[in-house]
């Protein structure tokens, strides 16, 4: 094919879309095309959406606009959790090219090989989500001060309000052997700051195999960003929480609101550590809204 001189990329949405955004403009970057800004006039524009709707779906269509006002030529590539959750919509989005789903995206540049193949717009590759089963590394370089090193994905978790399972798939994460060399990586660039980045930080160490059922969910004590049913998994002795000092300044646990009526809505905690919540908010007020219960 000929290579197209020059990829345009935006983010939507969160600090692991940046992650990736940034590793997929690498893989560009490794096969001979140029990176710019799309004002610059792109041959391809990457669309990376986030999983709210309403915000991506709007912030898509806009970008989609933009795109096609700089470069009216432009084949515009849309992918991320919206892509995932409604590929058809988006590919009638007028002037979308090509939409990709969660397990086709690291594969992107053989979808542009096609792509340069046909004039066809609004072509779909967006398989089940349950297909984006195994753990693609990334991180972030050269766009921002600190570096955001993806480390696990997905979420196992059903919550009413989020879409995140079905949008990125079960959760599954990276070797501290391979986090640990792509931090050394970041760190010889010369960044002085890593951000480690997921859906569900508290669920990592559980990869491929815990999802294909040949290793046991892994159990152990950490105490980092963890959403609140995580802690139904861990040793936290809430008899002895007089003497929770040793762990309250380690222990950060995601929650819009910690209040007793919020605590009791979660179903998926058992009462022993809906009362160990409770009593921590009755001995320190101030955990609450400092060190705990944070959203």
């Amino acid at each position: 094919m000929s290579t197209p001189l020059n990829v345009a990329f935006h983010t939507l949405g969160c600090k692991l879309n940046f992650s990736e955004t940034s590793s997929i403009r690498r893989m560009f970057e490794d096969h001979g095309y140029g990176t710019c800004k799309i004002e610059e006039g792109a041959d391809i524009y990457i669309i990376n959406t986030c999983s709210v709707t309403d915000f991506a779906d709007k912030k898509c269509r806009y970008e989609v606009r933009r795109a096609l006002k700089y470069s009216p030529n432009v084949r515009v590539v849309v992918i991320g959790c919206y892509a995932q959750l409604k590929p058809k919509e988006i590919s009638e989005i007028p002037g979308v090219d090509l939409v990709l789903g969660a397990a086709e995206k690291f594969n992107i540049i053989k979808y542009i090989d096609g792509l340069s193949k046909t004039t066809d717009k609004g072509m779909v590759m967006a398989g089940e989500v349950s297909e984006a089963n195994s753990f693609i590394d990334a991180f972030s370089f050269g766009d921002r001060t600190r570096s955001f090193l993806k480390v696990q994905d997905g979420c196992n978790y059903k919550c009413t309000f989020c879409t995140i399972p079905q949008a990125r798939g079960a959760s599954r994460s990276d070797t501290i052997e391979n986090a640990l060399m792509n931090a050394k990586k970041i760190g010889a660039s010369g960044v002085k700051e890593i951000v480690l980045t997921g859906v569900n930080l508290g669920d990592f160490g559980n990869g491929t195999e815990v999802i294909e059922g040949t290793k046991p969910k892994k159990i152990e004590a950490r105490y980092s960003a963890y959403l609140s049913w995580d802690l139904d998994d861990y040793d936290i002795d809430w008899d002895d929480i007089e003497d929770y000092e040793v762990w309250r300044g380690d222990l950060e646990i995601t929650f819009k609101d910690g209040t007793k009526r919020v605590i009791d809505s979660f179903q998926e905690l058992s009462v022993d550590t809906k009362h160990g919540l409770e009593e921590v908010l009755v001995l320190d007020e101030d955990w609450n809204q400092v060190e705990g219960l944070n959203g």
